[in-house]
């Protein structure tokens, strides 16, 4: 489960960047960009991202990958990828009205919440690996 929840976290970290950045022209002027509000939640959960990371890196050496680092920046990417497909199919205003409030609502969770939110696997957003049982 902690690989599987470092996983679903990476992916939540990519999909809310790739939103950012799609977004934050069509985010009220009145109110913070998007995608600052983005750069502010990964400063503020800098730790848990490192975390994840470092449970993944360990993970995929375990696998015997041969450049895990690398490895990991294409699992980004691959994420980041797929939410980038959705917003070019999408017009642009009907992609942010869906996927822009996830930002703010993501910039008021505790890491408490975040972690939970991380642990929850999506049957749309499967983890890679096969999730143990719990005993």
């Amino acid at each position: 489960m902690k690989e599987a929840e470092a996983e679903q976290g990476i992916r939540i970290h990519s999909e809310l960047m790739v939103i950012g950045l799609n977004c934050q022209h069509l985010w009220p002027k009145n109110q913070t960009n998007l995608y600052k509000q983005y750069q502010q939640f990964t400063n503020k959960n800098s730790r848990l991202f490192s975390e994840y990371e470092q449970t993944l890196l360990s993970l995929y050496k375990s696998e015997g990958v041969k450049n895990p680092e690398s490895h990991l920046h294409q699992v980004r990417t691959d994420f980041a990828n797929e939410i980038s497909k959705d917003a070019a199919v999408m017009r642009p205003d009907a992609f942010c009205s869906a996927y822009a409030p996830r930002i703010p609502k993501a910039a008021q969770m505790d890491t408490a919440k975040l972690r939970k939110w991380a642990s929850t696997i999506f049957p749309g957003h499967p983890v890679s690996h096969p999730i143990c049982a719990k005993n």
